[in-house]
């Protein structure tokens, strides 16, 4: 029996690996599991963890000037190297600077260097030095001496791109450790910026997915990519979270004898044209009574949707899904990653794709989600260069939305007038686009919900017995 380390790292984080199979399984298969937390370690209080999890949490690390200097210069390198890819060369080109404060200089500064010097080999040795940087941090000496205490056979990372834990990898590679890291979402490795550090081996959600990690981190050893599928919809196939249809519409205050649109919000960052579109579906609802229609729109996880209480008194008809995630604490460099999903939010998102008819979002992932129980979506995306609104069409550019459009999968609305007679196109032919969802969700999470858990274990725990 071997013992594995494994990186929590935000609220999603916690329900991917937390709330799905993964812990009860992990624990199967190990003597000793310990969870290294980046959020509170009373985040696992109320859970029933086998005997031979611990928990511990890690202490908050804060970048020098040093090794913020360092990290963005491989960021803006790796970006530059690759920015025939859209989603990434957008994301450089936001990222630049518009004041001459002190770390906008030294942002610009970065930008000149990596401009003339972004090779693979010029980037890996940004990381050497921004990992040399992390030597004399006492939050690093803490993070080894755990390490080295606890002397795990394997590391295991579930978010490959935290900056603040960073210094993890470092430890790791000093003693020797095999790490290995969970590719996080579908679109992160064409549309993002670089890793927080170069692992031993990787999952990833797809064929899709490896042959992205292959072009995108060509030093890596194509072995140790191994497609597990994602443990992120996991909990859709699980008993404990099945959902029952009339405890949702109480919930929720819907009429039983009318159907459920959901609109999912974006996060405020990028979501601009939320209100837009929630207003242009209840439109479409209020002007076909007829059809007998309701919408409950689903807030983004990362806010607290104070900014739709304009539309609520507009709209009192409309039903909310504020998910359930608690916030566990503001002082921490990234505060949204610090909130908690319940149980209770896993039931009620897994209800609404459940007995939902349609979804509309901005580009999200959510549209997987309903894909996932054969649902038909609709991207609402009404912002251009030209109209005044957030231009939202600007992300169809990315090639993981590339992908979904020439899948046919979604429909893709770039007015009202063209999301009213999408609306009327799922409403009518549901089955429509069936062949072209389930195409879609083999490209982008190729292996079955079913056993996700065990899957990664497995995987797991053939790396752990290959690198001791």
């Amino acid at each position: 029996m071997k013992k594995i380390g494994i990186v929590i790292t935000d609220g999603v984080g916690y329900r991917n690996f937390v709330l799905s199979d993964f812990l009860t399984e992990i624990s199967k298969k190990y003597s000793n599991v310990i969870i290294y937390s980046g959020l509170p370690k009373e985040s696992y209080d109320k859970l029933s963890l086998a005997e031979n999890i611990e928990v511990k949490e890690l202490k908050i690390f804060l970048e020098s000037k040093k090794t913020w200097f360092y990290r963005k210069l491989k960021e803006v390198a790796h970006m530059t190297l690759h920015k025939n890819y859209y989603g990434i060369n957008n994301n450089l080109k936001r990222g630049y600077p518009k004041k001459n404060t002190k770390r906008g200089l030294l942002t610009k500064l970065a930008y000149k260097i990596a401009g003339v010097y972004h090779s693979e080999k010029a980037i890996n040795k940004y990381e050497n030095a921004q990992f040399n940087a992390f030597k004399n941090d006492k939050i690093t000496q803490g993070y080894l001496k755990v390490l080295k205490e606890d002397n795990p056979n394997l590391l295991f990372f579930t978010h490959q791109r935290p900056p603040y834990l960073a210094p993890l990898v470092y430890c790791a590679k000093r003693l020797n450790i095999h790490t290995t890291s969970f590719i996080f979402s579908w679109d992160n490795l064409a549309s993002k910026g670089r890793m927080m550090g170069s692992f031993d081996s990787y999952l990833v959600w797809s064929d899709l997915m490896e042959k992205e990690l292959n072009y995108f981190y060509p030093n890596t050893n194509p072995k140790n990519i191994k497609v597990i599928g994602t443990p992120q919809f996991e909990p859709y196939v699980m008993d404990r979270y099945k959902p029952n249809k009339l405890n949702f519409l109480k919930k929720f205050n819907l009429d039983p004898n009318k159907k459920v649109i959901c609109y999912s919000c974006a996060d405020a960052g990028i979501g601009a044209n939320d209100s837009v579109h929630i207003t242009s579906v209840m439109n479409y609802i209020n002007n076909n009574p007829n059809l007998n229609l309701q919408l409950l729109v689903r807030t983004s996880p990362a806010e607290d949707g104070l900014r739709f209480e304009p539309l609520k008194s507009k709209f009192p008809e409309i039903k909310w899904n504020v998910p359930k995630w608690e916030l566990a604490r503001n002082n921490h460099v990234e505060s949204w990653s610090q909130r908690i999903p319940s149980i209770e939010d896993v039931i009620d998102l897994r209800s609404i794709l459940e007995f939902s008819v349609l979804n509309a979002n901005m580009c999200s992932t959510m549209g997987l989600d309903f894909m996932l129980f054969d649902k038909p979506v609709i991207y609402t995306v009404f912002g251009n260069e030209s109209n005044g609104l957030y231009n939202d069409q600007l992300f169809l550019n990315y090639v993981h939305l590339e992908y979904v459009i020439d899948s046919k999968a979604v429909a893709i609305a770039k007015d009202e007038e063209e999301l009213h007679a999408f609306i009327t196109e799922a409403l009518e032919q549901p089955e429509l686009r069936k062949n072209n969802r389930q195409s879609l969700i083999q490209l982008e999470i190729t292996k079955s919900l079913e056993g996700t858990s065990k899957r990664i274990t497995k995987e797991l725990f053939e790396l752990t017995k290959n690198s001791s």
